[in-house]
């Protein structure tokens, strides 16, 4: 099956790798009518059935009536404690100390004027006719009349974290755009909410409540002491129903599913539904382990997997909005890809854990430590990673400006280095973080090569004046060009197409397609199953594994 070319991520945005993501927002709906009893069920308006998909986002409703919902993430800070393992008979109590802190989120949001279209003409009268005067001031009056702006309306919900303060936590889409937000108690206290900071990449958003209504606040826990199997009771408030309370079990953990470069979800069959969006999923201490942030469904109902945000990550995120009023995540200046099977074997790397580091920023944190396109970080900060998704989350954790231990393979030994952790928010403000070039582009008209050499099922060049403008090569670049790449090829199994340059065989610069058949032909007779490429596509690096076999 061909491979997608797909831009590596860059350490501490929103952008993921490999393939694109299945998140789609959840259509809007209309209440049946207006004054509608809150909380029922509204009749959807010209929405078109989901195909199963992981659904993510948040329902608005239009106008006064019905009440919908949505479902995300949302974090705090607190101490943690081992969970309570053995299954209550009833989660009564539980719930009867939880709910008080559990909040809705009403916001609301100027709608668009709608455009007024052109003046109906006047119907011709003849001169003087006193139907000629009434028309007109009639017309005028109609032109003068502005048309009211409409309220698009929308619940969500949240928890508070601290009582004394009034902190609550909820998502960023709850409260994304919105002109008012207010937060809704449980004995229908309605207080307008101020906006302390929000934060996109975790879909986090931190609210402030002034009020002399007690209130009640909830720790944060231990995310990660929670197992598979573990009973979770989750709060919120599903399809404007405010109040609800649903129990289940931890059905898996550290899930992946394309939200972001921090993707490190609690997976529940515990009833999570549209209006969930930032309540808390607590453990049976009463501690809030994960915000419900998404669901899996093929209709937008709960069928029993539901995603949550765990608490380890979102104490901090929330730790910063609060102090800061955004996030300030730590920045390592390189673009990574993940280690498979064979990049491993070309590499001579033990197993195949670790982020290979495709590009380095120029001036960034990890070009003045020496950190080198093809290298592998093994260790950051005295951290396995394990995966190459680990290792955006480890380094968005570490402090600003501290200088960290870094365990890197290159070249078939292990080395440590010293980096200067940076500043992501500043490298986006600097423009340090390039877009990623257009995957979809394709080069209009293939030049023809002269004197092509046949490799791994390619045709290969070196770069001439005519090919760097055809296929949009940097002036500076220098390797090979591939100009023809075979349908069943193992090249085109891998992505590669005509355009592509390869800069590196075997972690060695390659300038002639000689120097690439030459070292093509050494791993082969050095027995190994694959060899390392370095391609450049339109500035986007990246390292392709082509199997020998």
């Amino acid at each position: 099956m061909a491979q997608n070319w797909a831009a590596a991520p860059v350490l501490g945005t929103g952008r993921t790798s490999g393939r694109e993501s299945t998140l789609i927002r959840i259509p809007k709906f209309e209440p049946a009518a207006r004054g509608a009893v809150a909380g029922a069920r509204s009749r959807k308006a010209g929405v078109r059935p989901l195909a199963a998909a992981i659904v993510w986002g948040m329902a608005s409703v239009i106008g006064g009536g019905a009440v919908i919902g949505a479902f995300t993430a949302a974090p705090a800070q607190a101490q943690a404690a081992a969970p309570n393992r053995n299954a209550p008979g009833s989660f009564a109590d539980l719930a009867e100390k939880l709910l008080p802190a559990v909040v809705n989120i009403s916001t609301s949001q100027s709608a668009p004027q709608r455009p007024q279209g052109p003046r109906p003409e006047i119907p011709q009268f003849p001169p003087g006719s006193p139907f000629e005067d009434f028309f007109r001031d009639f017309f005028d009056r109609q032109q003068q009349q502005d048309q009211p702006q409409r309220k698009a309306t929308s619940l969500g919900s949240g928890f508070i974290i601290d009582a004394k303060n009034g902190y609550v936590v909820t998502n960023n889409h709850v409260v994304q755009d919105a002109d008012e937000i207010t937060v809704i108690l449980q004995d229908d206290t309605n207080i307008k909410a101020e906006l302390v900071g929000k934060d996109s990449k975790t879909d986090l958003a931190l609210l402030k409540i002034n009020t002399t209504h007690p209130l009640v606040a909830v720790p944060f826990g231990d995310s990660d002491a929670m197992r598979v199997g573990d009973w979770v009771l989750a709060i919120g408030n599903p399809f404007g129903l405010g109040g609800s309370v649903t129990a289940g079990i931890i059905s898996a953990r550290q899930r992946n599913i394309d939200a972001g470069p921090y993707d490190d979800f609690l997976q529940t069959d515990a009833s999570i539904n549209r209006g969930n969006s930032g309540g808390p999923m607590f453990n049976l201490n009463g501690e809030v382990i994960g915000i419900n942030t998404a669901i899996f469904s093929p209709s937008g109902g709960s069928v029993g997997i539901g995603f949550a945000i765990p608490a380890n990550l979102a104490k901090q995120v929330v730790a910063q909005l609060k102090e800061y009023g955004k996030t300030r995540r730590g920045w390592l200046g390189v673009r990574i890809q993940a280690i498979t099977p064979e990049i491993a074997e070309s590499l001579g790397l033990p197993g195949h854990k670790g982020a290979l580091v495709a590009s380095v920023t120029p001036d960034g944190p990890a070009a003045k430590a020496g950190i080198q396109a093809g290298d592998v970080v093994t260790k950051f900060d005295g951290k396995e990673i394990d995966e190459m998704r680990r290792l955006p989350r480890v380094v968005a954790e570490t402090s600003i400006d501290r200088a960290v231990p870094v365990e890197i393979w290159r070249k078939g030994k292990s080395q440590t280095v010293q980096v200067k952790v940076g500043e992501l928010e500043a490298a986006e403000e600097q423009g340090l973080l390039a877009a990623n070039p257009d995957e979809k582009q394709q080069p209009k008209d293939k030049a023809p090569a002269q004197k092509p050499t046949e490799s791994l099922g390619m045709k290969l060049t070196g770069i001439t004046p005519e090919l760097r403008q055809q296929f949009d090569i940097k002036p500076d670049l220098k390797g090979v060009v591939i100009t023809e790449v075979a349908g069943n090829s193992t090249a085109a199994e891998k992505g590669l197409r005509a355009g592509d340059v390869i800069l590196e065989v075997g972690q060695e610069e390659v300038r002639k397609p000689e120097d690439v058949t030459a070292k093509v032909q050494k791993a082969k007779e050095q027995s190994k199953k694959s060899v390392l490429l370095l391609v450049d596509r339109k500035g986007d690096l990246r390292f392709v594994a082509i199997p020998l076999g």
